[in-house]
């Protein structure tokens, strides 16, 4: 890559950054600050807040967005089937190794002896000598035995344990379906507020994520909206069924949280690495999530733990790192953005790229998935400035993106819709062009967009993929390499 060009992709950051909204960042001014700072995906955990909560902050994200300028996806993330105790009549208890307790699914208010549960076939589910491990791990229990609706425990680590705190079963194996009542409801009002992206919980196999996205297409066919579906992998059962939950999806979530509870935390990082590699060989995108700058949520800088985690799940290749309390509920939604911004750009500055070796096993039968590969190809050994594919539904963009290159990767589209969908893509910008009528037209606009925006400049090389005819999703069947201004001083 030349200086010049080097100079300015050294600012154009690759990995993307999703950022929960949450009390701590629900004001204009906060939120603006974060986009500001670099947040490209904002993600509504419908896990927390009612129906009307999640409109208003859909609405808001909108119209900063449009504010900033920028295009920002909206990720509604499904609540799932989260297996949690139920209340106590103290709001608490303490439970201490080699006491005995019970798990209640009759029970009403709990105690120290026992507490209820608000998944009643959980007692259905496990056996003697099973482990259960409670909020997130941090306690331990050793199931004695099941009396009807009663699982009868020995407390192996103890701790506090307060109201509503979730369950695992280590190794998996609950039955408890992907999709609750509520997730049926709140697909609805993802729907609504128009969504980009819906994540849904705990799928364990394809016919979860197949369901889940006739959903959406239902309570979506009257306005058209048709959102990414992001399976995440969270459940032991998922490993296994990783594949086909990656064909049924348009992307995964590396949702560390509960699968570490579930596989042991010893086995995440290798985990992690697999999905990220295969979701990029299959085209398709990967967030990874949980506790990535988890001290900034009281702390005003991270540990050095925490931008070991961020800069290698970066040198990975995953398409997004994720915050959640970070920004929901943090002291510093606005700094934590601003460093995680700049953990990436570092991790990737360092990252060297191999193309060819990427392009080694590389199959594809689509004449528009093979423009994709020669683009990269061309842009990567003439040092282009940039890529452009001038796109309908942003599979061209998509498919570029599943490949290291140095180059930054533009999409530009009239599609709001594809615009804000690929604001998740790793390496990829957009841009809105308006419709043309021919080819030459197109090309003749796009550099001029480019100009335009700072974005190259006359002479540089800069690759254009475009499909004939316009307008034609999956129709890219063009290449052309540009001298920017030739085409302009022709015209």
């Amino acid at each position: 890559m030349s200086a010049k060009i080097a100079d300015r992709a050294g600012s154009f950051r690759a990995t993307k950054i999703v950022a929960t909204i949450g009390p701590a960042s629900s004001s204009r001014e906060i939120l603006t600050q974060m986009i500001a700072a670099g947040v490209d995906v904002v993600r509504l955990n419908f896990s927390h807040g009612t129906a009307a909560d999640h409109i208003a902050r859909a609405a808001l994200v909108r119209e900063v967005a449009e504010a900033a300028g920028r295009e920002v996806a909206i990720m509604a993330d499904l609540q799932g089937p989260k297996i949690r105790v139920g209340k106590f009549a103290e709001g608490r208890t303490n439970l201490n190794a080699g006491q005995r307790f019970i798990l209640d699914a009759a029970c009403e208010l709990g105690d120290d002896e026992r507490v209820g549960l608000d998944y009643p076939n959980l007692p259905r589910d496990v056996r003697a000598g099973d482990t259960l491990l409670l909020n997130d791990g941090l306690i331990r229990l050793i199931v004695l035995r099941v009396a009807g609706t009663e699982i009868h425990t020995e407390v192996v680590v103890g701790g506090e344990l307060s109201n509503n705190k979730g369950i695992n079963r280590m190794g998996g194996g609950l039955t408890a379906p992907a999709l609750t009542a509520k997730d049926m409801d709140d697909i609805k009002t993802a729907m609504q507020l128009g969504a980009d992206y819906v994540a849904i919980s705990f799928p364990k196999n394809r016919t979860d994520m197949e369901m889940a996205r006739q959903l959406a297409s239902i309570a979506g066919a009257a306005t058209g909206q048709r959102p990414q579906m992001i399976a995440k992998i969270e459940r032991a059962e998922a490993i296994p069924a990783l594949e086909e939950i990656l064909d049924a999806s348009d992307g995964i979530m590396v949702a560390r949280g509960d699968l570490a509870v579930e596989v042991g935390v010893a086995a995440v990082p290798a985990l992690q690495k697999r999905m990220i590699r295969l979701a990029r060989a299959r085209n398709k995108t990967v967030i990874t999530a949980t506790q990535m700058m988890e001290s900034m949520i009281v702390n005003a800088v991270p540990t050095r733990a925490e931008v070991s985690d961020v800069a290698n799940a970066v040198l990975d290749g995953t398409d997004a790192v994720m915050l959640s309390a970070e920004t929901a509920s943090g002291r510093y939604p606005v700094s934590t953005v601003e460093t995680m911004s700049a953990i990436c750009l570092e991790a990737e500055k360092s990252h060297s790229f191999e193309l060819e070796k990427d392009f080694l096993d590389a199959t594809f039968e689509r004449i528009d998935q093979s423009i994709a590969y020669a683009a990269l190809f061309t842009a990567h050994h003439l040092q282009c400035a940039a890529i452009c594919a001038l796109t309908d539904s942003g599979a061209t963009a998509l498919w570029m993106s599943r490949h290291d290159t140095a180059t930054p990767i533009y999409a530009l589209t009239p599609r709001i819709g594809t615009r804000r969908k690929a604001a998740l893509y790793r390496n990829v910008r957009t841009l809105h062009m308006d419709e043309a009528s021919n080819r030459e037209d197109a090309l003749a606009a796009a550099e001029a967009l480019l100009l335009a925006r700072g974005i190259a400049r006359v002479g540089d090389l800069v690759v254009f993929t475009i499909g004939e005819p316009l307008g034609s999703p999956g129709g890219t069947n063009t290449l052309k390499i540009v001298r920017l201004g030739e085409t302009l001083a022709a015209s």
